[in-house]
């Protein structure tokens, strides 16, 4: 009985310090906080437009989700909720209409930064966007340049959105462990 109350007590202190490992940034490591706004700007024409539509399923046009659509973007970034405001980056990728009854969004994605302290650098953004929520939560699964070895979650939060047309603003809270 002494040895399994000792492994117990053992495992505690374990789980304790691996907890206690994990809630701060290790030595060497930096956690950083980005706040961007993302413009998905689907009315503007060919020549201004930040999405294209390259696959849609048989019944894609008869779905109110949009069920199994393909789309291809490269969306600006900026500093504030306004298209005019100081760009600072592109997300580059794709999302596709994965909710059969909900929308929700498949996102893969990269933050291009070409502006500001983290220009040259990218965040690559992956998962579900149940675009229905007020706040959906996605992950950051890596980066390059400053982000290199990077990992943590954004939070979404639509500004604005044309129900219309598509056009939608979204702001991104991005909460990244990554190399100093």
């Amino acid at each position: 009985m002494a040895g399994s109350s000792s492994f117990a007590a053992l495992s505690c202190l374990v789980a304790v310090a691996l907890l206690a490992a994990t809630a701060a940034p290790a030595a060497g490591e930096t956690e950083t906080h980005l706040r961007v706004f993302w413009h998905d700007v689907v009315s503007g024409g060919p020549n201004v437009s930040t999405v294209v539509q390259v696959a849609e399923g048989p019944s894609s046009n008869a779905s109110a989700t949009g069920f199994g659509s393909v789309v291809v973007i490269d969306d600006p970034l900026t500093e504030g909720p306004n298209l005019t405001s100081r760009l600072l980056g592109r997300a580059q990728g794709m999302y596709v209409s994965a909710g059969k009854d909900s929308l929700s969004l498949m996102m893969a994605m990269n933050f291009v930064f070409v502006d500001g302290a983290y220009n040259g650098s990218s965040l690559a953004i992956l998962g579900a966007n149940p675009a229905e929520r007020r706040v959906r939560e996605m992950a950051v699964v890596g980066g390059t340049g400053a982000f290199r070895f990077a990992r943590g979650y954004c939070e979404a939060r639509t500004q604005w959105i044309d129900t219309r047309t598509g056009d939608a603003t979204v702001e991104y809270n991005l909460y990244v462990r990554h190399d100093d």
